[in-house]
């Protein structure tokens, strides 16, 4: 499938503030999704190019994370390998069944992060009290949340930031660190699947992994400057927009 240059720009562009957003809050996908469909991308074909361009959006907030301190690698490893775990059995479930049901959940879902946050001004601003041990989180929350985003996705980030907020105890900085680590995690189980079934648009994957590279590592690092001032309105307003677009824009 051969796309014009000017598509492929269009494509690239949306992919650099893609992962802009998705640094910080999540939801890139609601931008790259439709993109790629609007540019006629067969719809297989569309979620594992997603996959792979989100794959270096995800690496790049983790480098950037790891390198300016806000988390190690070492200390969630075991999170990392539960996370992998879900996100490979989700995806192969995700082609023996529908996922109708759950996809209807997500918009309620998403509706309660966004009210959650919106509601809770000093949520995430300092470490609190862990309401999860941390089995409890990496063996039981982080598999679940791996397994939905092998499964559908939308929204992962935003799952995993707030199980580090409201299971750990984290700070919002902290909670966004660790999410953009399980979240490349995550990506690289269903990336690989889908390499495995062929179902990548090599070319215009690896032209939107340059604008998800870039765009996500100016997106961390304005996530670790702003701290929760920023961070929180950002979720709250992906949050909603895309609640609008799952209400209004689905078919």
């Amino acid at each position: 499938m051969d796309l014009s240059l000017d598509m492929v720009a269009m494509l690239v562009a949306v992919a650099t503030l893609a992962g802009f957003v998705d640094a910080i809050a999540g939801g890139g996908g609601l931008l790259t999704m439709p993109a790629m469909l609007m540019a006629n991308i067969p719809p297989l074909f569309m979620l594992g190019t997603n996959k792979l361009q989100a794959t270096a959006g995800s690496l790049s907030a983790s480098i950037t994370m790891i390198l300016n301190k806000k988390v190690h690698p070492k200390e969630i490893w075991q999170a990392m390998v539960a996370c992998f775990i879900g996100a490979t059995l989700g995806t192969i479930a995700v082609q023996l069944s529908q996922p109708d049901l759950l996809n209807d959940a997500i918009p309620c879902l998403i509706a309660i992060i966004g009210i959650y946050y919106l509601f809770a001004p000093n949520l995430g601003k300092i470490r609190t009290n862990s309401r999860l041990t941390l089995n409890q989180w990496r063996y039981g929350a982080i598999p679940l949340i791996g397994f939905y985003d092998g499964y559908l996705g939308p929204g992962t980030g935003m799952f995993l930031g707030l199980s580090g907020v409201l299971g750990r105890g984290y700070d919002l900085i902290q909670a966004t660190a660790v999410a953009k680590l399980l979240n490349f995690t995550s990506n690289i189980a269903s990336l690989t699947f889908f390499i495995i079934g062929g179902k990548v648009f090599w070319s215009v994957g690896f032209a939107m992994m340059i604008g998800q590279f870039f765009g996500a590592s100016l997106g961390a690092n304005l996530a670790v400057k702003g701290g929760a001032f920023f961070i929180r309105p950002t979720i709250v307003l992906m949050c909603f927009a895309m609640l609008v677009k799952y209400v209004f824009f689905n078919e």
